[in-house]
């Protein structure tokens, strides 16, 4: 049974991609306590590989954001997992951690990791308002355009 989330989920038109399995010596998630801490997740769909480059050089900040937003949708795939499949547990994005492979003159981090941010906040609403960090990276695992990491309060 499709619960609130889950109806949003569909209401937004917003699609899961399958969770990914770790490319290293990780576990995808950790739950700890009323915690999920989700690793961090790059900028595949379904097993296919996106924004391979440098935000600023080959991709636009516009870009960069769907980027952000795609890392989102894969950690919202393992929270789900995390959650038994239940969605309505997450009772609050925490924190989000951003990096963004751009060029040293690259200076708009936060709008790119906002593709990431503003898609919490559409799920979850007010409980989507997090603390959040936007760092620049020289490189990122595979040459991927962005990566992001989360912590989520769950019931």
């Amino acid at each position: 049974m499709a619960g609130r989330i889950d109806a949003i989920l569909a209401e937004k038109k917003i699609e899961l991609p399958k969770a990914s399995t770790p490319a290293a010596a990780y576990v995808p998630f950790v739950k700890t306590g009323n915690l999920v801490v989700v690793a961090g997740q790059v900028t595949v769909w379904n097993g296919e590989w996106k924004f391979i480059g440098k935000v600023g050089a080959d991709f636009t900040i516009e870009q960069g954001q769907e980027a952000a937003r795609l890392c989102g949708l894969n950690m919202i795939a393992h929270l789900r997992n995390a959650c038994d499949g239940d969605l309505d547990r997450v009772t609050r994005v925490v924190r989000l951690g951003g990096f963004v492979n751009a060029g040293p003159d690259f200076h708009d981090h936060p709008k790119v990791i906002n593709g990431a941010s503003e898609l919490m906040m559409d799920i979850w609403g007010d409980a989507g308002k997090h603390a959040r960090a936007a760092v620049g990276c020289s490189s990122l695992p595979f040459n991927v355009a962005v990566e992001i990491d989360g912590i989520f309060e769950v019931a």
